[in-house]
């Protein structure tokens, strides 16, 4: 049998995280701690196969009780990157096991993608998804459904010089064709995907000075299809639109 402290990287902690805020609520203390072992684990300061730390050193380091360290494993479990084993340790995962789709390992994947490539695999992953349900929208949409879409579009146009307001139609348009799609699980993880990347600065970039223009005119090909029903059409410029704006907005000299 292996013991946990034989293999644990004794003293690596120190150097990357803080001693908690004791004060705190135990709930967001434990939402804390296990933010930061994710960050340490999805950075690679600890590999797959390293066992954490024991248990009563982690107490000491993060300054919270013996509870919220097992309530942390827990969840680090529950997200796939470690396995906790009685009498074993806990050690942490290959990558390929991770919930790439839960909220703190995709944000802190995100958070910590210093070549962006996190963000162009999900930009890539979500625009497969909605093109796929573009293209259901239009063999499926109702009148009533391309009217509030054509709605969506006039407000687009309206708040052209209003970025908050742009944004929020844009949002609007995008949710209104997945609802139109008749899709369940495909909408659920596309919003996801998006809503962890808008999270971050790099993310959202430096687009060109027109690129509400463009995003409209966009939109408005994306409708055309949809309400011509072509099928095709639709798919095409969702996987365009989706992809070409965060090519436009994309720092250009990170590449792996």
């Amino acid at each position: 049998m292996t013991n946990q402290s034989e293999n644990a990287p004794a003293g690596l902690l120190v150097s990357h995280l803080p001693t908690l805020e004791v004060t705190a609520p135990a709930a967001r203390l434990g939402v804390a701690v296990v933010k930061q072992l994710t960050d340490v684990i999805v950075t690679g300061a600890l590999a797959p196969g390293d066992l954490l730390p024991p248990e009563a050193q982690l107490t000491a380091q993060f300054g919270v009780s013996r509870t919220i360290i097992r309530e942390s494993m827990k969840r680090l479990d529950e997200k796939g990157l470690v396995t906790v084993a009685q009498g074993f340790g806990t050690r942490v995962t290959d990558p390929t096991e991770w919930n790439l789709l839960d909220p703190v390992v995709l944000s802190a994947l995100i958070e910590h993608d210093g070549a962006l490539q996190i963000l162009d695999e999900l930009t890539r992953v979500r625009a497969g998804l909605e093109s796929t349900m573009a293209e259901d929208a239009a063999a499926l949409a109702t009148a009533g459904q391309l009217a509030e879409l054509r709605g969506v579009l006039d407000e687009m146009q309206d708040a052209l010089d209003d970025h908050e307001r742009f944004d929020a139609a844009d949002q609007r348009f995008h949710a209104a064709v997945m609802a139109m799609s008749g899709d369940r699980l495909a909408p659920s993880i596309a919003r996801t995907l998006f809503n962890r990347a808008s999270e971050s600065a790099r993310f959202h970039g430096v687009g060109p000075d027109d690129a509400r223009q463009v995003t409209l005119s966009a939109h408005q090909r994306i409708f055309d299809a949809i309400g011509q029903g072509d099928a095709p059409a639709a798919r095409r410029e969702m996987f365009a639109h989706i992809q070409g704006s965060w090519e436009s907005r994309r720092a250009p000299d990170i590449r792996l």
